[in-house]
């Protein structure tokens, strides 16, 4: 089996579940290479996703893990199947940031995804030209094929609302983000539109945290959440300036899924929401 050199985030995330349920067993890498007969680099290099694993071996493991959640082992098994290079977003491999196309790769395979953002629109409900627009405030200045592949990227990702079974979205963002009118008032306008627009849609939640809350939890960040077929297997990314991070471990998770209940706590409902849209729209 060929060693990967640049293993997704996808089969990273794999991996390192692999790693915790040794962890959790109390073995160390050595320990479990002897149960399974093989040497300890093997191992090493299962949890680094430098190697694939089969089904069977996931089995074995699991068994001499004392691993009882068949939900999760269900679930890596599943992910064992998943062909390399067969998504949409490989079309993109050395145009745009690796981490971008893991994005799409964990969005792809979600079974909910889960938005909190402040001074923008989530990048899933923004209209190419408003995204379009974006992308040229970049810092430093992108190259116009750089700016259309980014929007084309962006486009295409948003297509998991748009499918036959549509992946489940929600969305909270502050009402700042309703009222920065990027790129203008014909785009701005649009934009909002496009708001209301998929807010009506079953499978997506949009709520705003109205100014009148005043401070809230979060207010300096923007978090994305990606959940897996199992919540061991949720995923959080930050969109820094530097770039991606993807946050996995579980006191992680735990943080970022009480900091969503915290915001939904003070957002206001869909029906409000959809209210405070078609205020502002009215008002251009």
């Amino acid at each position: 089996m060929p060693i990967r050199s640049s293993p997704t985030a996808r089969q990273l995330r794999f991996a390192a579940e692999l790693r915790r349920m040794r962890e959790r067993a109390g073995l160390t890498s050595a320990e479990a290479a002897g149960l399974l007969g093989i040497k300890p680099n093997q191992i090493s290099n299962m949890e680094a996703a430098r190697f694939g694993v089969s089904p069977e071996r996931i089995r074995i493991l699991a068994r001499h893990y004392d691993c009882s959640d068949t939900a999760l082992v269900d679930a890596l098994i599943a992910m064992t199947g998943e062909r390399k290079g067969a998504g949409w977003w490989e079309e993109y491999r050395d145009r745009l940031p690796a981490a971008w196309l893991d994005l799409a790769e964990l969005e792809h395979h979600g079974r909910m995804l889960r938005d909190a953002i402040t001074v923008h629109v989530p990048g899933l409900l923004q209209t190419p030209e408003h995204a379009r627009e974006v992308f040229r405030q970049a810092v430093p200045a992108l190259p116009p094929p750089g700016i259309e592949d980014r929007v084309s990227f962006r486009v295409r990702r948003q297509r998991v609302l748009y499918e036959d079974d549509p992946t489940p979205y929600r969305a909270t963002i502050h009402e700042a983000a309703l009222r920065i009118a990027v790129g203008g008032p014909a785009v701005f306008a649009a934009q909002l539109k496009h708001l209301l627009d998929m807010s009506e849609r079953s499978h997506i939640t949009l709520r705003v945290i109205p100014f009148s809350v005043g401070t809230f939890p979060g207010s300096g960040q923007s978090v994305y959440c990606v959940h897996g077929t199992v919540p061991r297997l949720d995923t959080v990314y930050l969109d820094q300036s530097h770039g991606l991070a993807f946050l996995d471990a579980e006191p992680q998770l735990a943080k970022y899924r009480l900091l969503f209940d915290r915001l939904d706590a003070v957002a206001l409902p869909p029906g409000r929401t959809r209210d405070l849209i078609h205020d502002i729209a009215r008002k251009l």
